[in-house]
């Protein structure tokens, strides 16, 4: 009895997480997936079963959308990660001011995303903006970032780096610090140098880190919206538009059924890839 009360009891911590979760993710979702497959407004709506979906299909737009989310969500998985990594060695080292640093390279994480998106379009501006008018001064003449369709796409990805490395660092920093110190005094007593304790000690030690940004930043890139759309509103043409920016253009239009069922689609994709994503890594880590 003592031992019923007692699972009963610890079970009861969690009924006020559970009832914020089942309101705030459950119940949204499983309405999204109801609303997908009518024709709705704030109003009324109707039963049309897939027709949103075979409209999403069949948008002129969507393969360009998914080829460039994929791109997007790749390029900064990638760069957070290299830099995030090298970043995390080097606030770890022993340098002056490491505090200092580290709250620099945190700082970008908190601004606003659509303040940075806004900032950086006004500093990639081909003739007025600042960095082609430092590139000038120079005598390189800068290209045209957001206009360019050869570059646009990854110039808004580079600014999404800049914003988002400081946490992937904050994340390395911890997984370093956690490596125990009896690992490089044994490489030191062998003669490693700086480079081997990097290889053999902290890139492999570090894989949960590794791991954490991999989903983090590869799950953000595939659902990423609000840069994109404040800095090029997926122009040139569709040269930068995400499947969330083709997603929002349907809520403009004011077709909210077909908006909802892209979400789904979007859902299910990050699930998709992020499952499998997950579950591989884990099997690393744990063959580590």
């Amino acid at each position: 009895m003592a031992k019923v009360f007692k699972r009963t009891y610890s079970y009861a911590f969690l009924i006020p997480a559970a009832i914020i979760y089942v309101v705030i993710f459950i119940f949204p979702t499983i309405m999204s997936f109801f609303f997908s497959l009518t024709r709705w407004n704030l109003t009324s709506w109707t039963f049309i079963g897939l027709d949103n979906f075979r409209s999403f299909f069949q948008e002129a737009s969507l393969l360009i959308g998914f080829k460039n989310t994929l791109i997007y969500a790749l390029v900064t998985c990638v760069l957070k990660v290299v830099l995030g990594m090298l970043l995390g060695v080097f606030l770890t080292s022993k340098i002056r001011a490491k505090g200092y640093l580290r709250s620099v390279i945190f700082f970008p994480t908190l601004l606003s995303t659509i303040a940075v998106g806004i900032t950086f379009s006004m500093m990639m501006h081909p003739t007025e903006g600042l960095i082609n008018t430092a590139l000038a001064a120079i005598g390189i003449n800068g290209p045209d970032w957001l206009g360019d369709t050869r570059i646009a796409l990854l110039s808004v990805a580079l600014v999404d780096v800049w914003k988002g490395v400081g946490f992937a660092t904050v994340i390395y920093i911890a997984g370093i610090l956690s490596i125990p110190q009896d690992y490089y005094e044994a490489l030191d007593i062998d003669g490693g140098g700086a480079f081997r304790k990097f290889w053999n000690i902290i890139v492999p030690l570090s894989r949960p880190a590794t791991n954490s940004v991999i989903i983090l930043s590869f799950i953000g890139g595939l659902r990423s919206f609000d840069l994109v759309w404040t800095m090029t509103k997926g122009g040139p043409g569709f040269t930068t538009d995400l499947i969330a920016s083709i997603i929002y253009k349907q809520y403009q239009g004011g077709y909210y059924g077909l908006a909802t069922a892209g979400n789904v689609i979007l859902f299910i994709v990050v699930t998709a890839l992020a499952l499998p994503l997950y579950s591989y890594l884990n099997r690393k880590e744990a063959e580590l």
